[in-house]
């Protein structure tokens, strides 16, 4: 486990230093489809974490945001990449995006590192180790109920154009949270959860390698991850509702009482 945890370390720190650099020149910018970016600092990222990757466990699959891939379906351990988690706060300068690395070990996440390149922030757990910023342990904070508590959530591109249903979600949590946030990075929302800066996060549409590794570090410091329904959650699912355990059940019946409202409303 060590092993694999510092192999995720060392590559998100490489990747983190092409971004950085990134961000600090100017950008090459491409569409995939309409609405969703891509950079030349995606691609350089994610190229330096798959060739490190391959290199120690040529036998590992890979599933990648911008397409590499590994070894066939089938392989007990598989890494999931974001290599520039949040690529539109990237492309305009807002300073919150993140290089995300997970493993997963017979579909269960074992392994997570998401870091903040201009931050200097590194989020980090393993399986039955804890989870860890900066090296020091941390755990999701201890507020006890939904109306003192601050939360976040997302809107991903590729759903834009699409009538979002999560926006009965954020006018009801607004109304029933001390604040909503959207800061456009799913993976740094779930790491401040871990770390007790927020007390739940939900969202719709996600990508295994958007969640895979910020599953684990909540985890970890002892939060909670299920779907919206409170089943359990897997990387890649339809949506996604963590907390810091104590709210979670608030959370989700909220969730149930806004989509119950949702559906009379379209009956009408």
């Amino acid at each position: 486990m060590n092993e694999f945890l510092q192999l995720a370390m060392d590559t998100a720190a490489e990747a983190a230093t092409i971004v950085r650099a990134g961000a600090e020149a100017p950008k090459k910018i491409e569409y995939k489809g309409d609405v969703d970016l891509v950079t030349d600092t995606d691609k350089r990222s994610e190229a330096a974490i798959v060739a490190r990757i391959r290199q120690m466990f040529p036998d590992h699959a890979i599933v990648a945001e911008e397409g590499s891939e590994g070894a066939p379906r089938g392989a007990k351990y598989c890494w999931y990449i974001d290599p520039l988690d949040g690529t539109t706060n990237f492309a305009h300068g807002y300073p919150c995006f993140a290089v995300s690395i997970a493993l997963q070990e017979n579909d269960v996440p074992i392994v997570g590192v998401v870091v903040n390149p201009m931050s200097g922030e590194t989020f980090s757990a393993a399986k039955g180790e804890g989870a860890r910023l900066n090296g020091k342990p941390i755990r999701v904070s201890s507020t006890p109920k939904l109306a003192t508590s601050l939360v976040s959530t997302g809107f991903p591109t590729h759903l834009l154009k699409q009538r979002s249903r999560n926006i009965e979600y954020y006018w009801g949590f607004t109304l029933r949270s001390h604040g909503v946030r959207r800061d456009g990075s799913a993976a740094l929302d779930l790491c401040t959860v871990a770390c007790g800066r927020f007390e739940g996060f939900w969202e719709f549409g996600l990508n295994s390698w958007d969640t895979a590794a910020g599953m684990v570090i909540i985890q970890e410091a002892g939060g909670k991850v299920t779907d919206l329904n409170g089943e359990p959650y897997r990387p890649g699912g339809h949506d996604i509702l963590a907390s810091n355990g104590l709210v979670h059940d608030e959370m989700r019946e909220l969730a149930a009482e806004i989509n119950k409202k949702a559906a009379a409303q379209r009956s009408e």
